[in-house]
């Protein structure tokens, strides 16, 4: 399987099928923003004019799109599905509705297709070092046919069970990260504001009990992590219009599972408010600014 289609390639879409053009793969691309076609042709990306040509010839057909919306308009809108060869693994790791990747995988079974949802964490980083985790659902069989596709842009795949259940996987992850972002931004402002210096203190929460991913990897104090985006302005990452979208989709979940969630409620709070206040294109560390 070394002919790859890939569609939607932006933040997170672009690196990945760099890091599959790096493994010997050709890839093919297509992306609704002019600009990112244009960074694709620079990138040995092969540019198609549009969806269908490029889920044209090829052995496995990656989708990497911003919502439900996108992935229902691709799908359905544009008969993509009508339209693969049934020999095309199609591999698709946007995050959306559980209920809506059933549906979608429902729909490929009927028409013999072979369909995978493979939503991924990790962040831009991640996806530039290849070191993303994936979290797939669908059948035993697929899913070990998508292993050496996936291991060329990830370290962590776990399959989670059947169809939809990666979208689950990833959801529960996601109000998780907005969680502890918060709390690690609402530490750290009281700590600052109480005299402390945020790397000292960020050291010692970090070896200590309170240590967590956002605190380690990802501080959302400027400053503290010269390659975080706190550091570059809030600029690139995880925007927060995406954390938003999952978590209101986290909130459906929890609603359907009759699930109590008043963490994840408070942290979507927060959300709302970086978005109302105009800052729904900075990364998601950004919730450090609601406690200056």
């Amino acid at each position: 399987m070394e002919k790859i289609g890939f569609i939607g390639l932006g933040n997170m879409g672009m690196p990945m099928a760099q890091n599959l053009i790096s493994n010997g793969m050709k890839v093919k691309g297509f992306d609704v923003s002019e600009e990112m076609l244009k960074q694709a042709s620079e990138n040995n990306i092969m540019v198609c004019s549009d969806a269908l040509q490029a889920s044209k010839e090829i052995d496995v057909l990656i989708t990497m799109l911003p919502n439900g919306e996108a992935v229902s308009s691709v799908f359905n809108s544009e008969s993509l599905l009508e339209n693969i060869d049934p020999s095309v693994l199609i591999i698709e790791c946007s995050t959306i509705n559980p209920k809506t990747s059933k549906e979608l995988s429902l729909k490929a079974l009927s028409l013999n297709l072979e369909m995978i949802d493979a939503p991924v964490s990790g962040g831009v980083k991640g996806a530039e070092e290849a070191g993303l985790t994936f979290m797939v659902g669908g059948s035993v069989e697929n899913v070990e046919k998508a292993k050496p596709i996936l291991s060329k842009m990830g370290k962590n795949i776990f399959h989670a069970g059947d169809s939809g259940s990666g979208q689950i996987a990833k959801l529960c992850n996601n109000m998780l990260l907005a969680i502890h972002m918060s709390g690690t931004a609402e530490a750290l402002s009281m700590g600052v504001k109480s005299g402390l210096d945020p790397s000292v203190l960020s050291e010692i929460m970090s070896k200590s009990s309170g240590g967590n991913w956002s605190l380690d990897k990802y501080n959302p104090y400027p400053g503290v992590m010269t390659e975080s985006p706190a550091s570059k302005d809030y600029q690139g990452g995880f925007l927060n219009k995406l954390m938003i979208k999952d978590l209101n989709l986290a909130k459906e979940l929890a609603q359907d599972s009759k699930t109590e969630t008043p963490m994840g409620d408070s942290a979507r709070k927060l959300y709302d408010e970086l978005i109302e206040q105009g800052l729904e294109d900075l990364d998601f560390s950004s919730v450090q600014k609601l406690f200056k």
